[in-house]
């Protein structure tokens, strides 16, 4: 946590945003521009239910509540019908990156099945090859750091999951920067996937699971003890058991916070339910990122606007915040500690410029006139 306290200032969008970020939970194929799903449906003869940015937004419920975790992900069957080429790939990768670095997002971390994408029978290296392209390009035009953590699907066989941890040991230091387990978590335990992550482990690969979000602690336990999870997606029932919470605390897990995805996916009530507050406030490295861009219809910078209305954050829970999402990335540590250096000296930065904003936007109070006998 950052221990130094700065000059209470006022946390406006336009601080949020100028302000170097991180996300490390970001769904490619949940974070498509609809304007682009137009053209390559197009292009690929692809049947959408809309032919037009609003309608395309209704049909899908962008940004709505829905009943579950499984309704909601019915919208990346649609996403999914135009990401099927090499082509769609690359520019879904690449205009991802550019639209997080246009919100000064400077490490993304793009997480995708690379087994949903073989529908017309493209190769799982093809698959990860055209979405690292994507993102050198943005990277040379941006200087985003942006890499690839290859998902596991727990709704389907452990053997997929095997074959596609594979696929991440092979892309080790290639661009693919760990692995996930993601999908239905109700009835499909991560523990049925423990051999992948074996296989991981084993190769000193990183990885985080999707855990706590529609099924209760055990599943994180899961996550943790079977799988050696090294971050937790989502977990907002982390909460419910307390032993956990602090084994989570001692050991400095991370957890990867989706505020609005959790609220639309039915995992917390309503956005003043949600667990984010509890867990900074003790102490939990917490991070704060999209799910999915498209889909939740959200930014970064969005999250956290919200988040420091609904629980009145201050700008040293906003600064510690920014930095547990650089210190959970994954990164080599010197890479890490580089990073963090960089975007710590940023931050202090940007707040020093908003500091002297708000004083040339606020003259200093006339001095009080004192009376002969020292009464004002």
């Amino acid at each position: 946590m950052v221990a130094m306290t700065t000059p209470a200032i006022p946390i406006t969008n336009e601080l949020l945003h100028a302000l170097p970020k991180s996300d490390l939970h970001c769904h490619l194929d949940g974070s498509l521009r609809l304007a682009t799903m137009l053209e390559l449906a197009e292009e690929q003869k692809v049947k959408l239910p809309a032919d037009t940015v609003d309608g395309l937004a209704k049909a899908m419920r962008i940004g709505e509540r829905h009943g579950s975790l499984e309704e909601y992900l019915k919208g990346f069957d649609i996403t999914l019908s135009v990401l099927q080429t090499e082509e769609s790939l690359f520019r879904a990768a690449y205009e991802l990156a550019i639209d997080a670095a246009a919100e000064n997002c400077r490490l993304l971390e793009v997480r995708y099945a690379p087994v949903l994408h073989s529908q017309k029978g493209l190769k799982p290296t093809v698959v990860v090859e055209a979405v690292l392209e994507g993102l050198r390009k943005a990277e040379r035009e941006t200087g985003i750091i942006a890499g690839v953590l290859v998902c596991g699907i727990r709704n389907m066989s452990p053997e997929t999951s095997l074959r596609l941890a594979e696929l991440s040991v092979a892309y080790k230091n290639k661009g693919v920067l760990g692995f996930d387990l993601a999908g239905a978590e109700h009835g499909n335990p991560a523990k049925d996937h423990k051999e992948a992550f074996q296989l991981i482990l084993n190769n000193n690969v990183n990885c985080t699971v999707h855990a706590g979000e529609a099924y209760g602690p055990e599943s994180i336990a899961q996550a943790l003890h079977y799988c050696g999870a090294h971050r937790i997606g989502h977990g907002v029932r982390l909460r419910e058991d307390g032993d956990l919470l602090n084994y989570v605390n001692d050991h400095r897990i991370p957890i990867e916070c989706c505020p609005s995805s959790n609220v639309q996916t039915g995992a917390v009530e309503e956005f003043a339910a949600h667990p984010f507050k509890f867990y900074l406030d003790f102490g939990i490295r917490v991070t704060v990122n999209t799910d999915n861009r498209l889909i939740t219809n959200t930014t970064v910078t969005q999250e956290l606007a919200l988040l420091v209305k609904q629980f009145d954050l201050d700008i040293n829970d906003v600064k510690n915040v920014l930095i547990a999402g650089f210190k959970s990335a994954f990164l080599t540590f010197h890479d890490r500690a580089q990073l963090i250096r960089r975007t710590q000296k940023e931050i202090d930065e940007v707040i020093a410029r908003f500091t002297h904003k708000e004083r040339e936007r606020k003259p200093a109070a006339a001095p009080a006139i004192v009376a002969p006998n020292g009464r004002a």
